[in-house]
């Protein structure tokens, strides 16, 4: 399609076209059945065959190992704020929280609604531009879990050093998420919104190791429980249909694209390129994030000047790259550059970047 713009959004995502199109094909007349999969009933045979599918192919090209399900859950990362806690937080027990920016700090305030916890890292001093070593976490005794955000999508930095801790780790992974492996030994749970890399809004992957359902709190309305979640498949109510079918044609895309090997290395070129351009304006671009802890999807950088940023995002939508504008709460520039953003989209922007810089610096 000539008419597609560069989609710089931090989330919902650019998706690949591939995806949207086989989407658009079939979503009038589903298989010939004569309706659209929006329209079925979810126990039916065409979704239930599809629900499973995507949920083969998130372990599978997650790498999940046999002991972790998966479990499609309404309510994005948000809800998993609280889901955590209130599952896994049993009396007794403790949690720490890496505090590494805005989502971090989310996910504390809505933890301590359930049960007792502590920041076990707190990036603020640094102005939230970096990641902690392992050795700057305070992990206290009796800890059942260290939160992590592995990605901080508004500050744009990332944790390239995975804690090594003697507790389970719980990750929030929302806009990173199967760009890079994981480290499935450290983790009970993994979680992240789907909008930031893997389909449209509307519902959050949670992986959880199946030998910590047993020990989870009962205590807690039936569809906040992971265990009740597990054992219905994730069908206890009607799912976010649409969203776990475009996860499951994202998924199936990916895999054909060479799996989560391919995300990282096309995440680093991509970074790479644009991190370069900014290094090598001579200070006209700065992105304030240390450079081991800088984001391989969400590229935050400044200019000189507020008057000279709006010059730049204003300049930057007429020429079709969009959605460049950084979060209200810091401001500046932030490119996302998430699984399925094209690398031509990438060089487009580096390109309009350094002929910005030369006509206004």
């Amino acid at each position: 399609m000539s008419n597609r713009k560069h989609n710089f959004s931090a989330g919902p995502c650019t998706l690949p076209l591939s995806v949207l199109e086989e989407a658009q094909a079939e979503f009038v007349d589903y298989q010939g059945a004569g309706m659209s999969l929006i329209e079925m009933s979810h126990r039916g045979k065409h979704f239930d065959a599809v629900a499973n599918e995507a949920m083969t192919l998130a372990l599978e090209v997650a790498g999940a190992p046999d002991d972790f399900s998966v479990l499609f859950l309404q309510g994005g990362a948000l809800l998993q704020f609280s889901m955590v806690p209130m599952n896994l937080l049993t009396p007794g027990s403790q949690a720490g929280y890496v505090n590494s920016g805005t989502w971090a700090k989310g996910a504390i305030t809505d933890a301590q609604a359930y049960g007792d916890v502590y920041t076990a890292w707190d990036g603020a001093g640094d102005n939230f531009t970096r990641m902690p070593r392992s050795s700057e976490l305070e992990v206290r005794d009796n800890t059942r879990y260290l939160h992590i955000t592995s990605n901080e999508t508004i500050g744009g930095i990332r944790i390239y050093e995975w804690p090594e801790v003697d507790v389970p780790l719980v990750g929030d992974m929302s806009s990173d998420y199967l760009s890079r492996p994981i480290p499935w030994e450290k983790f009970d749970l993994v979680y992240g919104g789907v909008q930031k890399n893997l389909g449209p809004a509307g519902m959050a992957v949670v992986y959880v190791r199946k030998s910590i359902l047993e020990k989870t709190n009962r205590d807690i309305g039936r569809y906040l429980r992971y265990d009740i979640q597990e054992s219905k498949g994730s069908m206890f109510n009607t799912p976010p249909v649409f969203t776990i079918y475009m996860l499951g044609k994202v998924l199936k895309w990916m895999k054909a694209e060479g799996g989560i090997p391919a995300m990282e290395a096309r995440a680093a070129e991509k970074a790479g390129l644009l991190y370069d351009t900014i290094d090598q304006s001579g200070g006209y671009y700065n992105c304030p994030v240390e450079v081991a802890s800088r984001s391989h999807m969400n590229v935050v950088f400044r200019l000189p000047s507020e008057e000279l940023e709006a010059k730049f995002l204003a300049e930057a939508t007429a020429a079709d790259l969009l959605n460049l504008k950084g979060h209200r709460s810091v401001g500046g520039c932030r490119a996302s550059i998430y699984n399925a953003l094209p690398m031509a989209s990438v060089t487009a922007l580096a390109d309009f970047m350094q002929a910005f810089q030369q006509a206004n610096g």
